[in-house]
């Protein structure tokens, strides 16, 4: 028994003939009848009470007409259980530290593996990036140290290095590079949304005044408009390079704490699509 088999008697049962059900189905009257008088001697009972010029469904082929189109639902269900299968698994949560690697991860993903979709969220702090994996709520997290538990795929995919970003009027501005001791106590613009950035910053410098936005426009605006030093990395410069690039300069801060290796991490037992994306950041 053949699933055309079936969708043919359900199409001769609505259409009310067998040429109806033929040019319904795109095929021929002739091909239907042979199929019919198959299934019939499959199931080994006439299925049509037939005279010289028609062929009408019997109270056995209603029947078969009403399990015929359970059975098809069924196949319905299993074919968009699949499909459902196969989109979520290419939908993955990624849990960062810092917004930079997601936006480098995203240009990958979509280049060598078209039709995955990535929802992304970053947190602050690094022991809720590695609590959320091994919650299994996030199919993959980008963290700043390697983790070796026997159970993960770790590969180093980045790195990341912050700068002052100084108006060009700034005594700043001629330095090749600068410490986060001389610029304690200054006040700086900063994004509130920069991950694990922004501990980095009050850690070194306990003196000095942060200003945080949230409204990236609005953090825009006051670095066009004022001489208040911000930050800037040389991922988010790359990335985001506007008009305010005119008036400003970026200086390398020189501490070791401004550099971060970046690893991507997923469970062993992850879903494929995140596993081949461990494997793509690894082979870079």
């Amino acid at each position: 028994m053949e699933f055309e088999q079936l969708r043919q008697l359900d199409a001769i049962a609505r259409t009310g003939s067998f040429s109806a059900a033929a040019a319904e189905l795109h095929t021929s009257q002739p091909a239907v009848s042979r199929s019919m008088r198959a299934l019939e001697h499959e199931l080994g009972c006439e299925l049509f009470s037939r005279s010289r010029n028609k062929a009408e469904l019997n109270e056995t082929g209603m029947l078969a007409v009403r399990h015929a189109r359970a059975i098809l639902a069924e196949e319905r269900h299993m074919r968009d259980a699949f499909a459902e299968l196969a989109r979520t698994s290419r939908t993955l949560t990624v849990v960062s530290v810092a917004p930079a690697p997601v936006w480098r991860l995203t240009e990958r993903v979509v280049a060598l593996l078209p039709g995955t979709v990535l929802t992304s969220e970053v947190e602050q702090h690094e022991e809720e990036v590695e609590r959320r994996l091994l919650d299994r709520s996030a199919d993959l997290v980008i963290t700043r140290r390697p983790i070796t538990l026997p159970t993960v795929r770790c590969v180093p995919f980045m790195t990341e290095s912050l700068s002052v970003y100084a108006p060009r009027t700034s005594p700043l501005a001629g330095r090749h590079s600068v410490s986060f001791s001389e610029l304690d106590s200054s006040t700086f613009l900063m994004n509130a949304a920069v991950g694990f950035w922004g501990e980095v910053v009050r850690a070194a410098m306990p003196n000095a005044r942060f200003i945080e936005q949230r409204d990236g426009r609005v953090l825009g605006d006051l670095v066009r408009t004022t001489d208040i030093l911000g930050f800037v990395t040389d991922i988010t410069q790359a990335e985001h390079s506007g008009a305010e690039d005119a008036a400003r300069v970026s200086i390398p801060i020189e501490d070791a704490e401004a550099h971060a290796t970046f690893y991507a991490v997923a469970l062993s037992d992850a879903p494929r699509t995140a596993l081949d994306i461990i494997d793509i950041m690894g082979a870079r």
